[in-house]
């Protein structure tokens, strides 16, 4: 008895040092940049390192909130991602619906093409995805960004809404036809308020990919009033010096819109993607 006792000690020590090593590997680059955007730019490599200067300073984030030019990156990218998740949603709630709940032709085939989509490396797409938006007129729009967008964040949103969707039972839907209503009827007054947990973490997951895009916001863009939050902080980089500290500022301002959303939906998010691996 004391033998199992003993093994299940050091087996919760064992889990509970790997995760403290894996959490510390993990947080120590971020709890670095934060140091870094406090210190002054000669500072960053100084030697040996320190973690916490003497000449503490708000400077960088004083230069970042006051200069328009950088605060319209910011407002570009709450555009885009507010802009793609809503549209993504809209469209994963009916597309999931549809595959949830009706057979139609080529059912499959469609499903086997969006879920091949994702396997598809982004950088490949470039040169088409380009072509194709100067083709259409939307270089430099918003339009084009976020059409753009949407072609990688729908994949995942409609297998997982599709996913979450097949674990409500159709009796829900069959109770609605019996009081008068209509498929529709069912999918916005039952299905949809049910399904919100695993809405919020297809929601969250869409807002991250479209926030943090780099590659197609820098090819698709071309001036200073359209670039994004990632293109932004790339720019603070000269060509004769890096301005590090509001680099590090930048990336701090924008990981908070992630982090709050993730703060603030944690329980949804993680009940919404436990409760769509259920039944597929």
């Amino acid at each position: 008895m004391a033998t199992v006792t003993t093994r299940r000690t050091l087996a919760k020590a064992g889990v509970l040092t790997g995760l403290t090593a894996g959490a510390l590997f993990a947080g120590l680059p971020v709890l670095w940049m934060l140091s870094t955007s406090f210190k002054g730019n000669g500072e960053v490599f100084q030697s040996p390192p320190k973690l916490i200067t003497e000449n503490f300073s708000f400077d960088a984030y004083r230069e970042i909130l006051g200069n328009g030019a950088q605060l319209r990156f910011f407002l570009n990218s709450y555009i885009v991602a507010l802009s793609v998740t809503a549209l993504t949603l809209l469209v994963a709630i009916l597309a999931g619906y549809a595959f949830s709940r009706f057979t139609f032709p080529f059912h499959r085939t469609i499903n086997a093409v969006i879920v091949s989509v994702q396997a598809v490396p982004p950088i490949t797409l470039v040169i088409p995805y380009f072509g194709l938006v100067v083709a259409l007129g939307l270089y430099n729009t918003y339009s084009g960004l976020i059409l753009t967008h949407m072609v990688f964040t729908l994949p995942y949103a409609i297998i997982m809404t599709t996913a979450y969707l097949n674990t409500l039972p159709r009796e829900l839907d069959e109770s609605v036809k019996v009081d008068g209503g209509n498929s529709w009827t069912a999918l916005w007054r039952i299905l949809v308020p049910i399904s919100v947990p695993g809405l919020v973490a297809v929601g969250v997951y869409t807002f991250m990919i479209s926030w943090n895009e780099y590659l197609f916001a820098l090819t698709l863009t071309r001036t200073d009033d359209m670039r994004t939050v990632p293109i932004g902080i790339q720019l603070l980089m000269g060509q004769h010096s890096y301005e590090w500290n509001q680099m590090m500022a930048m990336s701090i301002l924008g990981s908070i819109p992630v982090l709050v959303l993730f703060l603030l939906f944690q329980k949804r998010f993680i009940g919404g993607l436990t409760s769509g691996a259920v039944k597929a």
